[in-house]
């Protein structure tokens, strides 16, 4: 079966990133934390594992903003890697 010539062809879509959701899972207190960003949103997690992410998302959105990006244009694997440094040890 071919391609009809005539019919236009579909242009892959990049993907666009409108917010980040961060679940904590290490929950054992009983508390409900909830942080929220204007482009992230926060919830669960211990006292720690919640701080990590809060550290990680502010850092994450100064390296954007250093490199003069913007979350909804950002590539995905760009993102991950400002993800992944921006991560406290």
């Amino acid at each position: 079966m071919s391609k009809d010539p005539d019919k236009p062809t579909r242009r892959k879509r990049k993907p666009k990133i409108g917010g980040i959701l961060g679940v904590g899972l290490d929950n054992a207190d009983g508390h409900k934390r909830i942080t929220q960003g204007e482009k992230f949103v926060l919830v669960g997690g211990s006292q720690d594992t919640h701080d990590r992410m809060t550290e990680t998302m502010v850092k994450t959105f100064e390296e954007l903003k250093r490199r003069d990006k913007h979350l909804e244009t950002v590539d995905p694997r760009e993102l991950g890697e400002i993800i992944a440094k921006a991560q406290p040890r």
